[in-house]
C-alpha cells in the first residue's frame, strides 16, 4: 500500500455514472472458475449439500431483460419482487433504511415507503415525490433524513429543477421529515451544506439521549457563496469547504432546530495515494472506442470514455467560438480532442482545490468521504473516503478524530465500510469506475473493484485479503463492489452485499485471510445490446430477511436457506435478533437472546471445526433436545462439563461460548 492521487477517482466517480450508457434456477455442484478461495478445515461441513453452485457458474450467460431477465439463485430463497410504481419507473432507486415493519427506499425522484410486515407481499404505503440526487435515506424515531447533492433539487420538492447558477430555491444538504404518520411524511426542516449531501450517516451516541448527529459526506463542487454564505472553494483557504465533513446536531424534541455544529478536517496532512492504471479489459474498450470515433480521456492514470452528456455541450461551445451554427464539424471535433486534456485537468484541479505551488510536491489527498459507517457501541467509525480508508474515534460525536488511515494502489474509490460484530475487523468496498462501468469482466483483476478486509489491532488497520464476487460479468453490466451489511450469524462474520448488475451475494469473512462466497442471486443484463440501468444498489439484512434495492426493478426480498455453509440452527439463531430500526451506516451491535437455536448453532459450528468429537457432539445434542422438551435442570451441569473440556479442544473459545449459551438457558 503506497501513497498517490485521489482526485482522479473523485472526478471519475462524479462523471462515470453518465459514461458508457448507450426464469430463476437453483444450481449446485463444482467450483466456479473465477478465483474463489479454497476451503480451510474450519469451514468444512457435513456433505448434505453441494459446496459450490456449478461449473460453469450459472450466473454466466444469463439472458437480458429489464423485468424479464433470466435469473440464477444459490443458497437463497426468493420471497418477493415488487416493481416500482409508475411515478418512479425509469428513475434510479438508491439506498434503504428500515423502521418497524417499513422499508424506506430512496430514489432520485423521492422516497418510497414499503410495508414489509408480510415479506411475501410487500405493499407500497407511501410515494413521496421530492427529486434530488441521491436521496439516500435514514431514520430515527419519528424522523426521516434524506440526502440531496445535485444542483437541480428544490427546497419546495418541485420537479421543475433549478436552472440558475445561483438560486435560493436550491436544496443541497439534508431534508428532515416527520414520519409519525408514514402515509403522510411532513417536511419540517432542511440543513444546507456547501457541497450538498451525497450520502449521510445518522449517529445515535450512547452518551446522548437528547440529540442525534448526522455526518454529511458531500462530494460535489462547492456552491457559490452568493447562494450559501460561508462556502469557500479554494483548498488553501482555512475556511475551505473542501477537506472536511459536516456534523449536524438534531435535537430530538425540536428537530426543526437542526444545524451544523462542526466541520471536522479529518483529511489533514493526507497526500494523494497511488492508483492502478487500466485493466486489460479497459485497454481493449478504449481501443474500440477510439476506433468508433468516441472521445477518450486519461484522468490521472484512469482512462474512460467521455459520455455524450459531457461532449455535446463542449462541441457546441467550440462551434460557437469560431462563429459557427448548426451541426459541429469534423474540425470542431478535432479541436475539442486537442482541448480535452486541459479541460479535464481544470476540472480535476477545481475539485481538488487548485494547483500546488510546487509541481513536485505531493498532491493533496481526498477532499471528502463517500460514506461513513459508525459503530456507536465501540466508539469507532469507518470512513470510506475516496483515496483512503479512515478509522475514526467518535466517542465525542461532534468532533470525530482520525486515528488511522490506509491507502491501497489496488483500490480506486473507497466507497463504504462494515465492521464485524465484535469490532475486531473492518471491511471496505472499492467502487472502481464510479458504479457506472463494467468492472467484473473476466480479465479485470480480482483485487480491483473488490472488498478489502482488515483486522483492528491497537487502533490500527492491518490488511489481510481481498474478496470479489466470483462470477465474471459482461461488458454491458455495470458491476463493482457496493453496499451491504453484516448478517447476525452467531460466532461468524457473514455479510450480504450488492454488486450493481453483478447481483447480490453472501460471503463469510470470519477468517480474514480466506473469505468464502456462500450464496447469491443474479439477473442477466437489463439490456441485451448496451449497458442499461439496473442492479443492486444496496442489500441489507433486517429481521430475518434480505432486502435489496434494485436500481430499476424495484424491491427484492430473500431469505437464507440451509446449505453446505450454513445450518438451519444458525439461521434460526440469526432470526432471534430483532431490530426496531436499521440504518446500515449506523451499524447496530447484534445481541443474541438465550435460545436453544443459539446453543445448537454453536454445536453445529463445533462439528464443522472438529472442536468436539463426533460422539461428544451427539451427546450434547441429545442433552439439548431433552432440555428443550422438558426439564432444564441438567443444563447447568452440562455447561460446567463443557467448560472443563474447553482446555483440550482445538476450538476452545467456541466450546466456552457454547458453555455460556447453555448456562444462560439453565437460568
Amino acid at each position: 500500500m503506497t501513497p498517490s492521487t485521489a482526485r482522479s477517482a473523485n472526478f471519475i466517480h462524479r462523471l462515470a455514472p453518465l459514461a458508457l450508457v448507450a426464469g430463476a434456477v437453483v444450481f449446485s455442484a463444482c467450483a466456479s472458475a473465477s478465483g474463489g478461495m479454497p476451503m480451510t478445515p474450519t469451514q468444512q461441513a457435513p456433505m448434505a449439500y453441494d459446496a459450490s453452485p456449478g461449473d460453469p457458474d450459472p450466473r454466466i450467460g444469463l439472458g437480458a431483460g429489464l423485468f424479464d431477465a433470466e435469473e440464477a439463485i444459490w443458497n437463497l430463497e426468493w420471497v418477493s419482487q415488487s416493481p416500482p410504481p409508475p411515478s418512479f419507473v425509469g428513475s434510479t432507486n438508491s439506498d434503504l433504511a428500515f423502521l418497524g415493519d417499513y422499508a424506506m427506499q430512496g430514489n432520485y425522484d423521492g422516497v418510497m415507503i414499503w410495508d414489509i410486515s408480510d415479506p411475501a407481499n410487500p405493499t407500497l404505503t407511501t410515494e413521496y415525490v421530492c427529486p434530488a440526487s441521491q436521496s439516500d435515506v435514514s431514520v430515527y424515531g419519528n424522523l426521516m433524513f434524506v440526502s440531496g447533492e445535485g444542483t437541480s433539487g428544490r427546497l419546495d420538492c418541485g420537479d421543475q429543477g433549478v436552472q440558475e447558477a445561483v438560486s435560493h430555491h436550491r436544496l443541497r444538504g439534508i431534508r428532515i421529515f416527520d414520519i409519525s404518520d408514514v402515509r403522510s411524511p411532513e417536511y419540517i426542516a432542511n440543513v444546507q451544506t456547501c457541497r450538498g449531501s451525497h450520502t449521510h450517516t445518522v449517529l445515535k451516541s450512547p452518551s446522548d439521549d437528547e440529540n442525534v448527529y448526522i455526518y454529511v459526506s458531500g462530494s460535489s463542487s462547492v456552491r457559490p457563496e452568493e447562494e450559501l454564505e460561508g462556502c469557500v472553494a479554494a483548498g488553501d483557504d482555512p475556511a475551505s469547504a473542501l477537506f472536511r465533513i459536516e456534523v449536524i446536531r438534531v435535537p430530538l424534541d425540536s428537530p426543526e432546530d437542526a444545524a451544523i455544529v462542526s466541520s471536522p478536517r479529518i483529511f489533514q496532512d493526507l497526500v494523494a495515494p497511488e492508483t492502478h492504471g487500466a485493466s486489460p479489459a479497459d485497454e481493449r474498450m478504449m481501443e474500440e472506442a477510439v476506433a468508433r470515433g468516441e472521445f477518450v480521456a486519461t484522468i490521472q492514470g484512469q482512462s474512460m470514455v467521455l459520455p455524450p452528456q459531457f461532449i455535446q455541450p463542449q462541441l457546441q461551445r467550440v462551434m460557437r467560438e469560431r462563429g459557427g451554427t448548426g451541426t459541429p464539424t469534423a474540425a470542431d471535433s478535432a479541436k475539442l480532442r486537442e482541448e480535452i486534456p486541459g479541460i479535464i485537468e481544470a476540472m480535476v484541479s477545481q475539485q481538488g482545490g487548485g494547483e500546488d505551488e510546487d509541481p513536485d510536491a505531493p498532491r493533496p489527498g481526498p477532499t471528502q468521504c463517500h460514506d461513513i459507517t459508525v459503530y456507536p457501541e465501540i466508539g469507532l467509525a469507518g470512513g470510506a473516503c475516496g483515496g483512503y480508508g479512515l478509522l475514526l474515534d467518535i466517542r465525542d460525536p461532534e468532533n470525530p478524530v482520525r486515528i488511522d488511515a490506509v491507502a491501497d494502489s489496488n483500490f480506486s474509490y473507497w466507497h463504504s465500510a462494515t465492521f464485524n460484530n465484535d469490532g475486531t475487523k473492518i471491511l471496505f468496498t472499492d467502487e472502481w469506475g464510479g458504479g457506472g462501468a463494467p468492472k467484473c469482466r473476466i480479465d479485470d483483476p480480482y483485487e480491483w473493484g473488490a472488498d478489502a478486509i482488515f483486522t483492528l489491532e491497537e487502533g490500527r488497520m492491518v490488511f489481510h485479503e481481498y474478496f470479489k464476487m466470483d462470477a465474471p460479468q459482461t461488458s454491458i453490466e455495470n458491476c463493482v463492489a457496493h453496499n451491504g451489511s453484516l448478517i447476525p450469524i452467531p460466532g461468524r462474520d457473514v455479510m450480504v452485499q450488492g454488486w450493481y448488475q453483478g447481483g447480490i451475494n453472501v460471503f463469510d469473512w470470519t477468517d480474514p485471510d480466506n473469505p468464502i462466497e456462500i450464496a447469491f442471486h443474479d439477473r442477466g443484463p437489463s439490456d441485451a445490446d448496451s449497458q442499461g440501468p439496473g442492479g443492486s444498489w444496496s442489500v441489507y439484512w433486517y429481521n430475518g430477511v434480505l432486502v435489496n434495492s434494485e436500481i430499476s426493478r424495484g424491491l427484492d426480498i430473500f431469505r437464507l436457506i440451509p446449505s453446505y455453509y450454513l445450518t438451519q440452527n444458525e439461521i434460526d439463531a440469526s432470526n432471534t435478533v430483532r431490530l426496531d430500526y436499521l440504518n446500515a451506516q449506523g451499524q447496530p451491535q447484534y445481541v443474541f437472546p438465550p435460545s436453544f437455536a443459539l446453543a445448537r448453532a454453536y454445536v453445529d459450528q463445533l462439528e464443522r471445526s472438529g472442536g468436539l468429537s463426533a460422539g461428544r457432539i451427539a451427546e450434547v445434542r441429545a442433552a439439548l433436545a431433552d432440555a428443550d422438551g422438558g426439564s432444564r435442570n441438567g443444563l447447568s451441569g452440562l455447561a460446567n462439563e463443557l467448560d472443563r473440556e474447553a482446555g483440550s479442544s482445538s476450538d476452545s473459545a467456541k466450546v466456552r461460548t457454547l458453555a455460556g449459551a447453555v448456562r444462560d438457558l439453565s437460568s
